[in-house]
């Protein structure tokens, strides 16, 4: 298919009351997700049509392009370049968990976006962090990490303040002896404790979910 007939597609697909839903989160597109995920199925991997659909700068494009893209074939600045153009959550955050952390590039961009000016690129670098503390720990600082998140959590903007407090959790829930430190840094700044959490639902507030996470772990044998 060329970029004209899927946007055609995606054009049709479009609901009014899946955008009135989508916008409140932040994301300006219309496709249910679903729907979405049937045309990329369809599709199937398309490298060069992936980036003609992203250079669109249309939301639902782009969340298709990164479905049906190969994460190995971007280079590092392009990837790079994508991070910093992904104007809507959903866009940020399915490049960093669907196509940058297959990338061999992942490591290097996660220590420059962790150390970025900019709160929404610095959450990306926190998102691949708290990859690593879940899945290759090894020559990570943890306890500079629960450092940071301690001095800069509470004053951190939104976006920024949600990856560092899924750091924050990882580590409690992952590192038994980083623990009792991350429940405590939780409760003394008590970010996201009155976020507003669905019915069997796990709330964000790192403590809770830190006891529960280890609670099934437990169970789980």
């Amino acid at each position: 298919m060329t970029v004209a007939e899927v946007m055609a597609e995606l054009a049709a697909l479009e609901d009014p009351k899946a955008r009135a839903i989508n916008e409140k989160h932040g994301d300006d597109h219309g496709v249910n997700l679903s729907k979405l995920r049937a045309v990329a199925k369809r599709l199937k991997t398309q490298q060069d049509l992936a980036r003609e659909l992203w250079a669109t700068g249309d939301t639902a494009a782009r969340l298709l392009a990164l479905l049906i893209c190969r994460p190995k074939e971007f280079e590092r600045d392009e990837l790079d370049a994508m991070l910093r153009e992904a104007r809507t959550p959903k866009v940020h955050d399915w490049l960093v968990n669907y196509v940058v952390k297959k990338s061999p590039h992942a490591e290097e961009l996660r220590v420059a976006w962790f150390a970025d000016a900019d709160p929404v690129v610095a959450s990306a670098g926190w998102a691949l962090t708290t990859e690593r503390v879940a899945k290759k720990p090894e020559g990570l600082d943890l306890d500079g990490l629960l450092d940071v998140i301690e001095a800069e959590m509470k004053a951190a903007p939104d976006r920024l303040q949600w990856a560092m407090n899924h750091c924050l959790a990882q580590i409690g829930i992952e590192h038994a002896g980083h623990r009792a430190r991350a429940l405590a840094i939780g409760e003394r700044l008590q970010v996201l404790k009155d976020y507003p959490t669905p019915p069997g639902c796990t709330s964000p507030f790192a403590p809770i979910w830190i006891t529960e996470i280890v609670r099934r772990q437990e169970v789980a044998g």
